[in-house]
């Protein structure tokens, strides 16, 4: 069933457009700065040379992060999801495990043991190990929903394996490796952390440098408009990519499962890879930690320790909540609604999720100040820019688990008199659930590493685990940032987990 011939309710629509409306809300401050010197500066701004130097950079780095993210993520689901590799279960749950790293800590670790990864390939490393599991998790999740009776019809046609995992499996499973990839691509252009650690002039650190050490925000805003361009260019680019094709399965029941390829003598070498991201990713960081931690001793404040601890897990639970609150109408407008206007709304949301953390952060901090004093430096205020920025996060998974919710089921729930509210609720939301808890998780774990909007906008007095840690690793005091360090990867290991079990599950579920 085409799902966008049918009309959306008006409160779905009403409600998306207002959750839109809020996420938008940057771009506001972002015109009024970057007008406020006259057109003829913004045009002089953007023909500087060192603005034609800074987009190739920014660019090349985004390119080359995004690819090397699809080449490990889509490899290593087909990997685990579709071969009988050994401990395959295990190993999909260890390879999501760097999604738990923060990028500036993972930079700090690795300079920390090889002081000569700087620069472009230190960032093009650190970013890649950070943001491949977002690739992973939506292909291992498409994979577990792919019907094997298409694969089996092309193998009784006389393709082989290669040619049927290329021309039918991974093309049905197009749209999340798409949405995956932007995610990615979004993450490397607002990414201040690991640039900044690794001291490749990226727009971020130019535009956090424009604020900080220059106090120009007028220039700041316009770099700013320039990352916004390229953040609408990206979501047209997946919307193009994900096509009108629906993940959705038209038939109840679970999806039957795929028979797994035999790999036999090749286990060894099809692990290399795994194993090899697993070292660069937790391996090193690890004995860098550890080599940290031995050396921390009496530098450990534990009623700091535990005041930061209590600060990111309240912080970043309740922004989780709000975030899947305020996804939810969105979520399900693009998966049962999809259209036009539907497809314009969702890739409005993303626009804030391409721009710097610290844009965001300095337009709450003028939105505080002018219109909502009453919460300025205070947490809601910090939630709220928590929301605005990591909202995109819950729709993609929000809008994947309720197109893989069977629609059938929902309309003979309303054709049975019950209203569309309800039979939504009874039905399809109890299938989403794990779908929609995954986002959640998602955001959790990205709020409790988020940095640059924390800086800013945490209320005064309260530290997080991120502001504690940036402030002792950017003067290298490692062993004083040592305990906060481990306990924002202890803790955000937890979430990560979770996301690995769930997608595994399902994998396993569907490999048999």
């Amino acid at each position: 069933m085409t799902t966008g011939r049918r009309r959306p309710p008006a409160l779905l629509l009403v409600s998306a457009a207002a959750v839109v409306t809020g996420t938008l809300i940057p771009l506001g401050y972002l015109s009024g700065r970057a007008l406020e010197r006259g057109w003829p500066f913004v045009a002089e701004e953007l023909l500087q040379p060192r603005t034609a130097a800074l987009v190739g950079r920014s660019l090349l780095l985004v390119v080359v992060v995004t690819a090397a993210c699809v080449f490990l993520g889509v490899g290593l689901a087909v990997l685990v999801s579709r071969t009988d590799v050994v401990a395959r279960r295990a190993l999909a749950v260890a390879l999501t495990l760097p999604l738990a790293m923060p990028s500036y800590l993972l930079a700090y670790l690795w300079v920390s043991m090889f002081p000569a990864v700087t620069g472009f390939w230190g960032a093009c490393l650190v970013l890649t190990l950070v943001s491949y599991p977002l690739v992973l998790l939506t292909t291992m999740a498409a994979l577990a929903r792919v019907d094997p009776a298409q694969e089996e019809v092309a193998r009784s046609l006389g393709l082989g394996g290669f040619a049927v995992l290329f021309r039918v499996t991974l093309r049905q499973a197009r749209a999340a490796i798409a949405a995956g990839a932007l995610l990615v691509a979004l993450y490397v252009l607002s990414d201040f952390g690991a640039v900044a650690a690794m001291r490749f002039e990226a727009f971020t650190w130019v535009i956090y440098g424009a604020y900080r050490s220059g106090f120009n925000p007028a220039r700041a805003a316009v770099l700013s408009l320039v990352l916004m361009v390229f953040a609408v260019a990206l979501v047209l680019a997946e919307s193009r990519a994900r096509g009108l094709a629906s993940s959705s399965r038209i038939g109840g029941g679970s999806p039957r499962p795929a028979p797994l390829n035999h790999v036999g003598r090749w286990t060894p070498v099809l692990l290399l890879a795994p194993v090899a991201v697993l070292v660069a990713a937790v391996v090193i960081p690890g004995a860098a930690l550890a080599d940290w931690l031995l050396t921390a001793g009496a530098r450990w404040n534990a009623a700091e320790w535990i005041g930061a601890l209590g600060s990111t897990v309240w912080l970043s639970a309740a922004a989780a909540l709000a975030a899947t609150a305020a996804a939810l109408p969105l979520g399900v407008l693009a998966a049962r609604y999809r259209d036009r206007a539907t497809r314009m709304l969702e890739g409005a949301s993303y626009v804030a999720h391409g721009l710097p953390p610290i844009v965001i952060a300095i337009s709450m901090v003028s939105l505080g100040v002018l219109l909502l004093r009453p919460i300025y430096q205070r947490e809601p205020l910090l939630i709220l820019a928590y929301t605005v920025l990591f909202v995109p996060l819950a729709i993609g998974s929000i809008r994947s688990a309720v197109e893989a919710a069977p629609i059938r089921l929902e309309e003979v729930a309303r054709s049975l008199g019950r209203p569309p509210l309800q039979a939504f609720g009874a039905v399809t939301a109890r299938v989403a659930l794990p779908g929609i808890a995954a986002g959640a998780a998602l955001v959790l774990l990205t709020c409790m590493k988020e940095l640059p909007v924390t800086l800013l906008l945490h209320p005064t007095g309260t530290d997080t685990l991120a502001t504690r840690l940036w402030s002792y690793s950017s003067v290298s005091d490692y062993a004083s940032a040592a305990p906060y360090a481990a306990a924002l990867l202890a803790f955000a290991t937890l979430p990560t987990t979770v996301l690995g079990i769930w997608s595994t599950g399902a994998s396993g579920a569907h490999g048999g």
